[in-house]
Parts: C-alpha cells; structure tokens; sequence
C-alpha cells in the first residue's frame, strides 16, 4: 500500500507519531500495530483527550497499562460536555458533533502544537494517528487512509493524518490485543461493544442498557437533562428511558 512507504519515509526524517488514544479496542489495537510496523518509541506520543465524568472509569488506568513507556499527555478541554449541551439547548447530532470537534480533536490538536514547540528536534513534522475502521460505518469507510492535513500545516508544521487499522475487523483488532497478551477495556467485557462516552449519540440501544445498569447515577443525569432540555441524546429521538426500560 503506496501510504507504508510514506510513513517509512516519515520515520526515516524523524516524524512525531500521535496515538490519539481513547483507551477503547480501536486505539488499544492501533498502537499494537504501530510497534509492528517499527515506529520508534523515540518517535511515539499517547494523547488522551480527558472527557471528565461523560467517560468510562479507568480510561487513564488502562491506557497507562498498556502503552509500556511512551510519554502520555492529556487534553482537556475549555468547556464541559455538561455545559456544551446547555449553551445549545440540545445534545450533539450527527451533523453536530461539537462533542468530536470541542472535546476531543481540538484539544487534541492543541496539545501536539504545545509539544512539537517544546520538542523542536521533530522539527514540525507530526503524523496524528487514529484508530476509525471501515468496518464501523459507511461514513468511516469512505476515509482518507493517509492524506496532508493543510489546515495543520502552518507556523513551520508538516502535518499528516493517518489511519493505521481502517482496513481491520473487529474480530481481528481484538485478536490483536489477545496476541500482543493484553486485555481490552472492562467496559467491553461488561458487555459494551464501544467504548466511547458512557452515553454516546451513536450508541445502539444495547448499550445504552448497558450502560444505564453500569453507571446508574450517571444514567439519572442524562434522563433528568433530556426532560429539562426537551430534547433527546439518542438519535432515535427516544428518551433513555424509552429506549433502555429503566426508570432514572
């Protein structure tokens, strides 16, 4: 594939290489193969964009156990998925998703800029790695594997995106992980079968359940904000409660 020997060539001028790692399967897998293929830990930095309590306990823990010795930076966003939500009246949509673009890509993206200006010797070069597959929606199938991101691209940067697993199965990212001898998140062996926000807008209604009976007090803040709001975190358009069966 023509982006391999791209990314050769980018180890080869001692690009900085950003896991954006979410402490789910997908970036548990991604950095898996990102070792295999003979990116220098020298050359590899963890980002976690710490969404507060919105995400799954542990997250840091996990992501700590296993990623061996690679420097971890966490970014934080200005504003609260809390806050967020109330300033617009209404949950993040498909369309909308201030969830992706406010709390985690630019946070993410502004704490690689804080560490290629306090490690210059990357000289501003940076490949951003994310773990979407094709295999999660016609929407990520249709993804770049490895494009020039010119937005990026300024004030002496050379930034690339890359997608090192797009082409993996779900059945193959967690045969990655039992093959590496890791485990993946606790979330997915209670019975989640993403591990993104605790309730997320994309999720299936069997996680929501899932979720609802895991992180009960979390579940009765989301029902209690979606009948102040009027409007529903759910892209059915059904409250929680409709959807899960469980009263908050």
């Amino acid at each position: 594939m023509i982006e391999l020997g791209q990314i050769s060539d980018l180890i080869t001028r001692g690009a900085l290489f950003v896991v954006n790692h979410s402490a789910g399967k997908d970036s548990q897998a991604m950095l898996i193969a990102m070792k295999d293929f003979g990116i220098p830990e020298e050359q590899m930095l963890v980002v976690h964009a710490d969404l507060g309590d919105v995400e799954w306990p542990g997250n840091m823990d996990h992501i700590r156990a296993t990623v061996g010795n690679l420097p971890i930076i966490t970014a934080i966003a200005k504003t609260s998925f809390w806050d967020m939500v109330m300033r617009r009246g209404m949950f993040p949509s498909p369309s909308q998703r201030q969830c992706t673009s406010d709390l985690k890509r630019g946070p993410i993206e502004r704490e690689v800029r804080r560490y290629l200006k306090s490690n210059q010797h990357f000289g501003g070069l940076v490949v951003n790695c994310m773990g979407m597959r094709a295999q999660e929606s016609a929407s990520r199938a249709k993804k770049t594997v490895f494009n020039f991101n010119k937005r990026n691209s300024k004030a002496g940067r050379e930034w690339y995106d890359w997608l090192p697993i797009h082409h993996l199965s779900e059945t193959e990212v967690f045969q990655m992980i039992e093959d590496a001898g890791q485990e993946p998140h606790w979330a997915y062996v209670a019975g989640m079968s993403r591990l993104s926000c605790v309730f997320c807008i994309m999720a299936s209604a069997a996680d929501l359940t899932t979720a609802a009976k895991l992180m009960p007090a979390l579940y009765r803040r989301y029902v209690a904000l979606e009948k102040r709001l009027g409007f529903t975190l759910s892209m059915s358009r059904k409250y929680l409660e409709e959807i899960t069966g469980i009263v908050a």
